[in-house]
C-alpha cells in the first residue's frame, strides 16, 4: 500500500525558494510516476510537475517551467520539488502523487495515492 508523506512548506517571501519533499512507504518506488499538483483558494486542483520512475523524463506546467525542478532520489523513496523564484500566485496547498505507471502524466485522474498536502504561501 502506497502512503505519501509531505514535508517542507512554509512561508517564503517573493523571490525566495523552497524545497518540497515527499516520502513514500512503497517498496516498488521505481515503478511509479510520481508528480506534484497544486491547488490554491477557490481553485481547481492542477498540475505543477511529474517525473518518470526512474527519473529520466519530467515534465513541468508553463506557469513554473525554468523556474521548479522535480527530482527524485529512488534509493531513498523520495521525490523533491525545488522552487525558485517565487510568486506571490504560487501560493497554494501541493501535493505529490504516485501514478503506480512508470510513464509520466499531467492528468490528476490518472494518480491514484496522494500525499496530505503541503501549504506554500509567498509574501509580496
Amino acid at each position: 500500500q502506497v502512503q505519501l508523506v509531505e514535508s517542507g512548506g512554509g512561508l517564503v517571501q517573493a523571490g525566495g525558494s523552497l524545497r518540497l519533499s515527499c516520502a513514500d512507504s512503497g517498496r516498488t518506488f521505481s515503478s511509479y510516476a510520481m508528480g506534484w499538483f497544486r491547488q490554491g483558494p477557490g481553485k481547481e486542483r492542477e498540475f505543477v510537475a511529474s517525473i518518470s520512475g526512474n527519473g529520466g523524463t519530467t515534465s513541468y506546467a508553463d506557469s513554473v517551467k525554468g523556474r521548479f525542478t522535480i527530482s527524485r532520489d529512488n534509493a531513498k523513496n523520495t521525490v523533491y520539488l525545488q522552487m525558485n523564484s517565487l510568486r506571490p500566485e504560487d501560493t497554494a496547498v501541493y501535493y505529490c502523487a504516485a501514478r503506480l505507471r512508470r510513464w509520466i502524466s499531467t492528468d490528476r485522474r490518472e494518480y491514484r495515492y496522494w500525499g496530505q498536502g503541503a501549504q506554500v504561501t509567498v509574501s509580496s
